[in-house]
């Protein structure tokens, strides 16, 4: 028996996406009446629709080249499956308040206080309860967020990717950026938009999977991300 926890925003269109990517549209491009000969129906069924979004949207990772123009070619459809099947540990850090950064000797307390270890190729989510309580709200894009020595100090414990609540690894204007270039510099990734963490607090190692699209030269994708526990 397994236990498969979803830790995936839905998407749809006008949903919260981060400053100036892409807005969410979505259509009905076929409908089962056209398909059927229906001139002119008073109700259109969708049975295909068009959706427009940016690769960064809801639940997503963020392939290497998205963190800096040098590491141009490392996109999301070269990144090794190996990154995205992973043991994983969620931490938490739900007493964090909005803007607060996360540093490591916080990281490293809340490991040992929950008896969690950071094992080499993890993926390390951080729960801060930051979509249940402001989710689409004035201050959803006000969350905690790692300092660049959280970052550094993850990437030296050469985990493979860690996962967020948040639209933004880091603290906008504060420590995202250095966020992202220290994930380039040291070859990890992370994920944004993460849901139920909050499900995964006290039941110790789990599997992590979140595999993306494979898009040609892509900067990121959206991922049904899902932590598995085997009874």
């Amino acid at each position: 028996m397994i236990e498969i926890i979803d830790l995936s925003q839905e998407i749809y269109e006008g949903m919260p996406v981060f400053k100036d990517l892409p807005q969410v549209k979505m259509e009905i491009h076929n409908s089962h009446e056209e398909w059927d000969g229906f001139k002119n129906p008073k109700k259109r069924t969708p049975a295909v629709h068009k959706l427009e979004l940016g690769e960064h949207t809801g639940t997503h990772v963020d392939a290497i080249n998205h963190m800096a123009k040098q590491y141009e070619g490392q996109s999301i459809d070269t990144m090794p499956l190996s990154m995205i099947y992973t043991e994983s540990i969620c931490i938490d850090f739900s007493h964090k308040k909005l803007k607060e950064l996360i540093e490591p000797f916080e990281i490293e307390n809340a490991c040992k206080k929950a008896n969690l270890e950071i094992r080499k190729g993890d993926t390390i989510l951080i729960y801060t309860d930051h979509y249940r309580k402001h989710f689409n709200g004035n201050d959803w894009g006000n969350g905690p967020g790692i300092s660049g020595e959280a970052a550094r100090w993850l990437g030296e414990q050469k985990i493979s990717a860690f996962g967020v609540e948040t639209m933004s690894p880091g603290v906008p204007k504060i420590s995202n950026k250095e966020v992202h270039q220290i994930c380039g510099e040291l070859g990890f990734t992370h994920y944004e938009n993460m849901v139920n963490l909050n499900l995964l607090i006290g039941r110790g190692r789990f599997r992590f999977i979140g595999f993306p699209l494979k898009i040609r030269g892509g900067t990121g994708s959206p991922v049904r991300a899902v932590a598995i526990f085997e009874k």
